[in-house]
């Protein structure tokens, strides 16, 4: 397997999939992570594909520590703030330099729920099996392992999913991802996910103001229109420069309907407000 690997994603659906043959995780909101511990490091790699392992340098020590080699994890990378799941914590720790990313993480050190499994240091590349036999293989693998380090919880009973996504989101759950048990692993939307939050994701195509500091990101929805955002909160700002820094550089363009901006190159992901894209303008909540 060669890094960095396309990940599987979810499709937001309006309610929880019931019937044979469903599995459900508790889906956390932090920031998309797959690690590999390799023989002699770890990588932390984003879902962009970007290596993060400098911004998740206590992830990455934990994962050398605790995991043995040949392993690739699929999972997201979490802070906890006064008992719950901070995303803003997260988010921020993203989009920061590696020496400030030091400094949060003594702070608020981050934690690793891992989901999927992609690679076993015996087996291989094991993206193929079932996901029921990769959850038995990632269970066996974890078993001992310590924090930061944790596997997701997950059931095949929908009440106890329904009940999850119930009772946690004051503790910062975002919703529940269902997962096929006889699913392998592959990139593209084939698991499917309720969430709290009313948002779709939308594809980055373009920024107003200074490439180091985006004021306002073009964005294009899922039914392919495309819209202008609000003021970039200052995290989410950083996280589009960092994208934009490591792609090739865009060209200025006007439209009548957007103004003037410069486009970025494809593959940066955000969250947008669903019930404002029937507008002009759209609001960005995160950075996938």
């Amino acid at each position: 397997m060669r890094f960095p690997v396309d990940v599987a994603l979810a499709q937001a659906v309006p309610r929880l999939p019931v019937g044979d043959g469903w599995w459900y995780e508790i889906k956390f909101d932090g920031h998309r992570s797959v690690i590999w511990r390799s023989v002699d490091t770890v990588h932390v790699q984003a879902r962009s594909g970007r290596d993060v392992t400098a911004v998740w340098m206590d992830l990455a020590l934990a994962a050398f520590t605790h995991l043995r080699p040949g392993m690739v994890l699929d999972g997201e990378a979490v802070v906890y703030r006064h008992g719950r799941v901070d995303f803003s914590a997260a988010q921020s720790r993203a989009a920061s330099a590696p020496p400030r990313a030091r400094q949060l993480a003594e702070e608020w050190p981050a934690t690793f729920a891992a989901w999927d499994i992609l690679q076993h240091p015996d087996l291989g590349d094991v993206r193929g099996r079932p996901y029921t036999e990769r959850r038995g293989l990632l269970l066996d693998l974890l078993e001992d392992v310590p924090p930061p380090l944790q596997v997701v919880p997950a059931s095949d009973d929908p009440t106890v999913a329904q009940a999850w996504y119930e009772t946690l989101h004051d503790v910062g759950i975002e919703g529940i991802v269902a997962k096929r048990a006889t699913s392998t692993y592959r990139a593209g939307r084939i698991w499917q996910k309720i969430r709290h939050a009313d948002t779709v994701d939308a594809e980055v195509i373009g920024h107003t103001g200074p490439a180091a500091r985006p004021r306002a990101v073009v964005v294009e929805l899922p039914d392919a229109r495309h819209r202008l955002s609000q003021p970039l909160t200052a995290p989410l700002s950083a996280a589009v420069a960092a994208h934009i820094a490591t792609s090739e550089p865009g060209h200025r363009k006007r439209s009548r309907d957007l103004g003037s901006y410069t486009t970025v190159a494809r593959g940066l992901t955000v969250e947008v407000l669903a019930g404002t894209t029937r507008h002009a303008v759209v609001t960005v909540t995160r950075v996938r």
